[in-house]
């Protein structure tokens, strides 16, 4: 499946346990090589922000790579 970016924008993420994060705001790409190195995401109210890497706006920073369904949600399958 294909997807542009800009339709992911604004899709909630959860993780593959169900844990709503936020919504997607943005992306990081990787000019190296080309390819999207994070996903960038605005947390959620009752998300503990501590326990992921987050820039400076706050956002979470989640791996590209971890993504895992792209539907109604976005679900990502992070290890702790």
């Amino acid at each position: 499946m294909r997807k542009f970016l800009t339709e992911l924008r604004g899709k909630t993420v959860m993780t593959n346990d169900g844990q709503i994060l936020g919504l997607i705001e943005n992306f990081v790409v990787d000019t190296g090589n080309g390819g999207i190195a994070h996903v960038l995401v605005t947390p959620s109210e009752d998300v503990e922000s501590r326990l992921f890497q987050t820039d400076g706006s706050g956002r979470l920073v989640l791996p590209f790579k971890s993504m895992r369904a792209v539907k109604d949600v976005v679900v990502m399958e992070l290890g702790k």
